[in-house]
């Protein structure tokens, strides 16, 4: 069902990829007076259990011991300084990190001579991110451009135990034995990347005039986080999203929440939490949010006819079901002062596991997205990229159920700037 990927993109993963008691934003963040500088968030990944793929490999379940971990990532926003947040969501025990740095990327695992700084946590260069936990970094003085790649490298001397990860990152994240966190080359990372991320939550920026919720948090399964889309290329809708408001001249940000697999109503050991119970600390919480664009329930449709360890549970949903979840995410969003908008569900026919069942409940669902008003906007996903039943072939991914990178452009384009 599920095969190795390959280098040049993401694999083909089924639709199971359509795929803490965290801490609310400090009210500085929130409450700052029009025109100050303040932090906006540039990036984040939502934290996912540590658990076995069979996709690709990851390092989760075992953790890491006198390892540097080097993981790169786009900020979506420019600035004069930059925090870090680091997430022990999913941790059984405290986790004790030895030693952390940031600095500007190169190639690989390589970053820019004369830009690698040290992060430090109530200014010492340790930390302990406590269990269930989020922990922010000091602010670090390093200039960013807007879509300029990071890399963010952690050194771990003790045990971290299993890891909260983010499963599908697209793109190469390294290893190497002992501490190397302020190398510039990448002659130590010898190992085969990894394509997932390692308790890293997010990344701030400060440098903008601080605006009341300038921060849109893309909010959704795989195909908000992705999949199908270039490997290596940031050409996810969240990605594209932000490159039209920057080029728009908007103060806006865009974020990714994603997680492929997940689903609105249940989680999974694979797929993480549902998007009922992660809503809050992976959108509400995150740096002055103002609006989120939620796509989600097609996971909650297709996985009940694809049954496995990673899909389960997977109880049979009516539209009802899912419009009723969506309701309650619209109802924390509002009482939070956050705008949400509603995105409909793309089709899937051509999917191995497509059913007349499914495409009834989904035009049901995508029919109340719609006409029911209960948005502050709708972004009709569906239309953007279908043929009849079936993804546009200019737009679909090899697997019939997501897009490629042509697609999530499309995806993008089809969100009004102007309801954000």
């Amino acid at each position: 069902m599920i095969r190795k990927p390959l280098v040049r993109a993401a694999v083909p993963l089924a639709a199971a990829l359509l795929a803490l008691a965290p801490s609310a934003a400090p009210a500085a963040d929130r409450e700052q007076p029009s025109g100050q500088r303040s932090w906006t968030a540039a990036w984040t990944a939502a934290p996912q259990a540590p658990a076995h793929t069979d996709w690709y490999p990851n390092w989760s379940e075992a953790g890491f011991e006198n390892q540097t971990v080097r993981q790169v990532i786009r900020a979506g926003a420019a600035g004069s300084e930059l925090r870090v947040r680091l997430s022990n969501a999913y941790g059984k025990t405290p986790l004790r990190l030895a030693g952390a740095t940031v600095a500007l990327s190169e190639e690989g695992a390589s970053v820019r001579p004369g830009t690698v700084r040290a992060l430090r946590f109530g200014g010492v260069g340790t930390a302990a991110v406590p269990v269930g936990g989020e922990l922010v970094s000091d602010p670090a003085s390093l200039p960013v451009e807007a879509f300029g790649k990071l890399t963010v490298t952690l050194y771990f001397r003790a045990p971290s135990g299993p890891a909260t990860f983010h499963n599908l990152a697209l793109t190469g994240s390294y290893r190497a034995a002992g501490d190397h966190s302020a190398d510039v080359s990448a002659g130590a990372f010898t190992e085969p990347p990894s394509l997932s991320w390692y308790y890293l939550a997010g990344v701030d920026v400060k440098g903008r005039p601080h605006g009341r919720g300038n921060t849109v948090v893309a909010f959704g399964d795989s195909l908000t986080d992705g999949y199908g889309s270039d490997f290596g290329a940031d050409t996810r809708y969240p990605d594209v999203l932000a490159q039209r408001l920057a080029a728009a001249g908007s103060p806006r940000t865009v974020v990714n929440a994603g997680i492929g697999g997940n689903k609105l109503l249940n989680g999974s050991d694979c797929f993480g939490e549902s998007a009922l119970a992660r809503f809050r600390r992976d959108a509400l919480d995150r740096t002055d949010v103002g609006t989120v664009v939620l796509l989600e329930g097609t996971n909650d449709i297709v996985q009940p006819d694809e049954p496995g360890r990673c899909t389960a549970p997977a109880p049979k949903v009516t539209a009802q079901d899912i419009t009723a979840g969506l309701r309650q995410l619209i109802g924390e969003a509002r009482a939070r002062g956050v705008r949400v908008l509603g995105a409909t569900i793309p089709p899937y026919q051509g999917y191995g596991h497509w059913t007349e069942r499914g495409e009834r409940v989904r035009n049901e669902v995508n029919q109340w997205i719609r006409a029911s008003g209960a948005y502050d906007g709708v972004v009709d996903a569906d239309r953007a990229v279908a043929d009849g039943p079936r993804i546009r072939k200019e737009f679909a991914f090899t697997d019939g159920i997501h897009l490629n990178s042509a697609g999530y452009r499309a995806l993008a384009e089809a969100v009004d700037l102007d309801r954000l």
